[in-house]
């Protein structure tokens, strides 16, 4: 495990702060952190860094870090982009070893940026001090008050300290979530905008908060992931104490894959494999700022809770079919109350009411407010219920809204099973939200949020701390060379993946006798390693029921060959099964994720139809099982109109062993590429039919 750097807690925790570059005026970058310290009580020593001034913002100021009484534990750098190189030598020299530079002019700014942002970061580790940044916008602590930072979202929006950490490559995208949350009334402890990330990455700052045992949700803004073994780390310590990790990675477009033999290689693109690590590590992935901190009421309530029936009580029929429509969108089955639970609600509810789920309290409630707190009492000793959502669409004069509140929150409290509250009037919002009850502006929200803490639990808890791949960079990755189908199908063989009978022929006589022996059907194929794509050429001939045809599509196959100007390796035979359903497999090499396995409906249009997922070795049969059941063909792998279910065991039982035999070979196995392997009826096997394995070789340059 990586041992937290000291010098990045004391960015996070400092006991004295330099700023060099101050300036009286808060509504500049050297400025605002200065104002910041003091407004929020930071209560350690503040040393202003400026040559020209005695005083600044009524902090005695210095005209270097050489004359400080002290050397201070961070150093916040806001002087302009060509002087921070000089900064940091007298950081040195002063024993400073933790800087959090905001100048820019570095790598974002392009090619001649890059390089000067290289060469700080290579004086910087030779000099001992750990930077954040260049072009970081800061670290907050509101629990310290040690705010060094310069966003003006702080001073719009007041601060509280809070069980929640937001670690950002954005300085946007680090207030954002911010100001989303205190809007809630909830508290954030850290904010961080880490800037280009130069020295100090995104994952070493989450896995510096995730140390801080308040911490129960951390929120991540990620643009690039160069660490993750840091950020599986940072992940595992938050998850070992419940807290919940959920992350927004952008550039979530195909940009990022390359043209590649084989169609993993182009399918399994950057965005693909931080999927599959994000659920290999329990990391909930959200698709947007929004989603980034819907839920985050609902963590704090009921911690990561795994839940799967959903019951709705409101006093609006309305509400109750809407909410069942949207459940099912999110794959949340109704609950099925018990007959006691029913027995009880129809002693509650009005004659004309049904005691069912959905339970709409009807317009009673407005005459009756005991209602809602008896049936939630009615609810709390239903065994089928596991999630519960309350909806609220109208309420005011007439109506105990604080009364609801309390009932609720003591129900929460009760069963410690996630509960949600949707309520559009923001009176009443505010009603639910100080009694400690989960509240949202309408249903999909409050959905969401429940649909989405429930399956984060079952993620963390199934999710392992599998160790990564030392980092390899692009020089070092090998070149590679193709195997021919036959060769390729043997590996596979020897992996343990069953493969179709097969002869690799060098002669008519020997296609003949191939046929004899696989027959009464058989497909022949061109075998050339330099054609890893041989029905694109014409090369491959189907419905074989004939010597004479065998005979005929060999000749066929050797001439074509030759016409492309190809060497032909043999022509393989072999048996033509039938089954269920085709897959494709495949395995890519990443040097940062390690050994990552995809599976997809089969066939030639799998790059275009992208029905597929990704599996980061090492997993399980049944991790393979569950992501089959959610691609979009599932519903017909089950079987349908009479048709027998597939046997998926076999897909599973194939991917494990690719992985496995990937992984135990990455510096030979560059990657794997089976499509089909064709499924017969559930337990009757399958066979891979064609495959195309890219073997990595040795450089000689």
């Amino acid at each position: 495990m990586t041992p937290i750097d000291p010098r990045l807690a004391a960015m996070y925790r400092p006991r004295s702060v330099a700023v060099v570059g101050a300036t009286e005026d808060r509504n500049r970058v050297g400025g605002r952190p200065l104002h910041y310290l003091r407004s929020f009580g930071f209560q350690g020593p503040v040393y202003p860094i400026n040559p020209k001034r005695d005083t600044i913002q009524g902090y005695k100021a210095y005209a270097s870090l050489a004359d400080l009484p002290e050397a201070p534990d961070v150093a916040v750098v806001a002087v302009g982009g060509d002087h921070v190189p000089g900064v940091l030598r007298q950081c040195a020299a002063r024993g400073v070893r933790s800087a959090i530079v905001m100048s820019s002019g570095f790598g974002e700014t392009g090619p001649e940026g890059a390089r000067r942002q290289a060469e700080l970061v290579a004086e910087a580790r030779a000099l001992g001090v750990r930077l954040a940044g260049p072009n970081a916008q800061g670290i907050a602590n509101f629990q310290s008050g040690a705010v060094l930072n310069f966003s003006t979202m702080f001073m719009e929006v007041a601060p509280q300290d809070g069980p929640v950490a937001v670690i950002s490559q954005s300085g946007a995208a680090s207030v954002m979530p911010y100001a989303l949350l205190r809007e809630r009334g909830i508290g954030v402890r850290y904010v961080v905008a880490s800037g280009n990330d130069a020295d100090t990455s995104v994952s070493e700052l989450a896995l510096a908060a995730a140390a801080d045992p308040d911490i129960r949700v951390l929120l991540l803004y990620i643009e690039s992931l160069a660490d993750p073994a840091v950020l599986a780390q940072a992940a595992s310590i938050a998850r070992a104490r419940g807290a919940a990790v959920v992350a927004l990675k952008s550039g979530r477009s195909a940009h990022g894959a390359k043209a590649a033999a084989s169609h993993t290689g182009a399918m399994v693109n950057d965005d693909a494999l931080v999927g599959a690590f994000f659920e290999q590590h329990g990391i909930w992935r959200a698709d947007d700022v929004h989603g980034l901190v819907n839920a985050v009421e609902l963590y704090l309530a009921c911690g990561l809770r795994a839940a799967q029936r959903l019951v709705v009580m409101s006093h609006s029929g309305a509400v109750g079919v809407v909410c069942a429509d949207t459940a099912e969108k999110f794959g949340m089955p109704m609950a099925e109350l018990d007959g006691s639970t029913r027995g009880a609600l129809a002693r509650i509810m009005p004659g004309f009411a049904t005691a069912q789920n959905p339970v709409d309290l009807t317009a009673s409630l407005l005459s009756d407010g005991s209602m809602f707190g008896r049936t939630l009492d009615a609810l709390a000793a239903d065994p089928q219920g596991d999630m519960f959502l309350i909806g609220v669409p109208v309420a005011g004069e007439g109506y105990d809204v604080p009364g609801m509140a309390a009932d609720t929150a003591r129900f929460l409290q009760r069963t410690g099973k996630p509960v949600a509250v949707s309520a559009p009037q923001a009176s009443v919002r505010s009603a639910f939200r100080e009694a400690g009850v989960p509240v949202f502006g309408h249903e999909t929200d409050a959905l969401a949020a429940l649909h989405q803490v429930s399956r984060h639990a079952v993620l963390a808890a199934r999710c392992q701390d599998a160790p990564l791949p030392a980092a390899r960079t692009a020089e070092a990755a090998p070149v590679t060379k193709t195997l021919s189908e036959a060769d390729s199908l043997s590996l596979l063989r020897s992996a343990g993946v069953p493969v179709v009978p097969h002869r690799l022929c060098h002669s008519a006589r020997e296609a003949a006798e191939a046929f004899r022996e696989l027959g009464p059907e058989v497909v022949v194929k061109a075998c050339s390693a330099a054609i890893p794509h041989k029905s694109e050429h014409g090369l491959v001939f189907l419905n074989q029921r004939s010597e004479a045809d065998v005979l005929r599509s060999y000749e066929e196959c050797s001439a074509r060959v030759r016409a492309l100007g190809q060497p032909l390796d043999g022509v393989l035979v072999a048996q033509r099964v039938r089954g269920q359903r085709e897959f494709a497999l495949g395995v890519k090499q990443d040097p940062l994720f390690g050994t990552a396995v995809m599976v997809s409906d089969g066939g030639k249009y799998v790059e275009a139809l992208k029905d597929f997922a990704v599996l980061l070795h090492p997993f399980s049969e049944q991790d393979v099982m569950d992501k089959l059941s959610k691609l979009r063909i599932a519903p017909v792998l089950a079987g349908v109109r009479g048709e027998p279910p597939v046997d998926l065991g076999v897909v599973a039982r194939a991917a494990v062993a690719l992985g496995r035999f990937a992984a135990e070979r990455a510096d030979r196995i560059a990657s794997i590429d089976l499509n089909p392997l064709i499924a017969a009826a559930a337990g009757e096997g399958g066979w891979a039919v064609d495959a195309v394995i890219e073997q990595s070789e040795p450089r000689h340059d």
